[in-house]
């Protein structure tokens, strides 16, 4: 009899111990499962910040080779080479954060990374708010330091990353000048002793319309020219075509508009998209951050 009613309390018992077992069980696995998500895509976002960093460093190193690879005919590789490293550095630095934390699972790490994306999500969110609030003001200083480029085209040729900037702005865009070509007349390198008629950049020339394509290894002469020492330079290096030929009638205000226009939807939507990332990243590590030291408390308790 005795034995009998003890029956009911040790299966009682049992049953108890099971099903909060069974329950940080499920929770244990869950955490896990974002643990190696959170691993996964950092692990993947390192590797991108490795590949975009090795571009960089290939474009200071062989600028030619890179050119030929991408197949432009030319781009502002300076400031290229200098954003890709810069970014690809902090892309993997943030990256091994993250994977680094969720696997090891530390607190620290993890608290790193969830307060790092927080900072660039609010900086970004501010530079939004900046951007749109303070955009006519923004035009005029962009208008300024375009003139200022123009009129300074080519004057040291040591420094030519501005200029190879608005170059590539200028075949992409199939625009010359800021407002019209008329900004290129008074340039003094583009002058010419020989003849009182205006030129302007080889940026400046519309190739569809003759298909006439070596124009385009004279428009990387200049690029390549800052591969020599400084006294090797001249400026017949300077490619210009004269402004009766085939040029772009448009000015670059006018065709950013157009294209800023035509995208809005897409920049937008990558804006977003890169939003959503981060919140997601925030929201994984930050769960998993408080989530740890409970679970392994709670498991503890039934063992």
């Amino acid at each position: 009899m005795e034995t009998w009613e003890e029956l009911p309390g040790v299966s009682l018992m049992s049953t108890n111990s099971k099903a909060p077992k069974g329950k940080m069980s499920a929770q244990k696995s869950c955490l896990s499962l974002i643990k190696y998500l959170l691993f996964v895509f950092n692990l993947f976002f390192f590797v991108l910040g490795s590949l975009i960093f090795c571009f960089g460093i290939w474009i200071l190193v062989d600028k030619t080779s890179f050119v030929s690879f991408v197949g432009l005919s030319f781009m502002p590789l300076q400031i290229w080479s200098k954003a890709l490293a810069i970014s690809g550095i902090l892309t993997m630095g943030l990256a091994l954060l993250g994977c680094v934390g969720a696997l090891k699972e530390l607190r620290c790490l993890l608290s790193l990374y969830f307060g790092i994306l927080l900072l660039l999500f609010v900086a970004q969110i501010t530079l939004g708010i900046l951007i749109f609030t303070q955009r006519i003001r923004l035009e005029r200083r962009m208008e300024d330091m375009v003139r200022q480029t123009i009129q300074n085209y080519r004057a040291h040729l040591e420094e030519t990353a501005a200029e190879e900037s608005w170059d590539y702005v200028q075949f992409q865009l199939r625009c010359c000048g800021w407002n019209s070509p008329q900004d290129w007349f008074r340039v003094p390198s583009l002058s010419s002793n020989e003849s009182n008629a205006f030129r302007v950049p080889c940026s400046c020339y519309n190739s569809s319309a003759t298909n006439d394509s070596a124009i385009f290894f004279k428009i990387s002469l200049p690029q390549f020219s800052g591969l020599q020492p400084v006294a090797a330079r001249h400026r017949t290096d300077v490619c210009v075509v004269p402004v009766n030929s085939y040029i772009y009638r448009e000015g670059c205000a006018r065709s950013l508009q157009k294209w800023l226009h035509n995208n809005l939807i897409s920049i937008v939507g990558i804006c977003l998209g890169v939003g959503l990332l981060e919140l997601s990243f925030m929201t994984l590590s930050i769960f998993l951050c408080r989530n740890l030291d409970q679970m392994y408390d709670r498991l503890a308790r039934y063992r």
